[in-house]
């Protein structure tokens, strides 16, 4: 049997709920409860408050329909199209409207409350329902003896909600250019006159592929980001190589000239020595072999440096 998703039209002003009505069999068969002020308060316990508090929508519910031409599905609403049409009900200013089976207009009749159901704690439960999450609650105030007698007669039982919605599955073709939709219509004709007796496509495989396809479009978005960045990767890394072979050049060159450097300034310490001892002179008086000194220590924290630097870079 073919389920259908009705979805609220933004495009459609009329789209959405216009009444709440109070009937014997609600469709989405969850009935209200009739409220007494003793239930509420206790210093009033012989005064009825006079209202009804029951589920509106139910979402993901499936409904038993048969249009005109007799045929049968299912209709159900999703959560988001619950809280949705919950919204609108309250900015249309739609809450003082209210049936009698669908038929009878009725005056005296208010929605005073609403929310949606949103965990395992609801209030709701405390008067003994057991709405799933995303449920339309509502609360309505009765200044109708007649309802309210029904009420106490059990000739009403629960609500149900008039509006209109839209076919999501036809909604999805309303953009489609003619030649499009012939082709579409075509199509659907040969499924069902397929010889593998394909009769029906079900919504939900549907929806499943268009999730499918959408995760398609995801993973390309991760792989060209992921390309892309290995393409940089890839550069910096043939750029650090570079450097490398730069750093062991510096490296090498750097050492030479250190070695270069230190017997150099040995030579001159031992002539510049020898003729200060020819001339009767304590070496350790002139500035000159102060000098010496921090040029052979600035010499040792050269190579060091020189070293520590290749030793960071010739492990990779």
């Amino acid at each position: 049997m073919r389920i259908v998703e009705l979805i609220i039209d933004e495009k459609d002003e009329t789209s959405g709920i216009d009444a709440v009505s109070v009937v014997e069999s609600p469709a989405i068969e969850s009935d209200f409860i009739a409220l007494k002020k003793h239930e509420i308060e206790l210093k009033e316990v012989d005064a009825e408050k006079r209202i009804l508090m029951g589920a509106a929508l139910i979402p993901n519910k499936q409904i038993y329909r048969k249009n005109d031409k007799n045929e049968e599905y299912y209709i159900y609403f999703s959560e988001a199209t619950v809280r949705k049409a919950s919204e609108l009900f309250f900015m249309n200013s739609n809450q003082n409207n209210a049936t009698l089976e669908h038929k009878q207009k009725l005056d005296g009749m208010s929605v005073v409350e609403s929310w949606i159901v949103e965990g395992a704690h609801d209030k709701s439960m405390n008067y003994g329902f057991n709405f799933p999450k995303g449920t339309w609650v509502i609360s309505m105030k009765v200044n109708n003896d007649e309802i309210w007698n029904k009420v106490k007669l059990g000739e009403v039982k629960g609500f149900s909600i008039e509006g209109y919605f839209a076919d999501k599955y036809e909604m999805s073709f309303k953009n489609i250019e003619m030649e499009e939709i012939e082709m579409v219509e075509k199509i659907k004709s040969l499924i069902e006159k397929s010889e593998l007796k394909t009769n029906k496509v079900e919504l939900n495989l549907v929806d499943d592929l268009k999730v499918s396809i959408g995760k398609v479009s995801s993973l390309n978005a991760n792989v060209n980001a992921m390309s892309s960045n290995a393409e940089k990767t890839n550069k910096l890394f043939i750029n650090a190589l570079a450097q490398k072979e730069i750093i062991l050049k510096n490296y090498n060159d750097n050492r030479k000239i250190s070695e270069n450097l230190n017997k150099e300034l040995n030579l001159l310490f031992k002539t510049i020595n020898t003729q200060a001892k020819d001339l009767g002179i304590n070496i350790n008086e002139l500035t000159v072999y102060k000098d010496f000194l921090k040029a052979k220590d600035d010499l040792r924290l050269s190579s060091d440096k020189t070293q520590a630097s290749w030793n960071l870079v010739s492990k990779y």
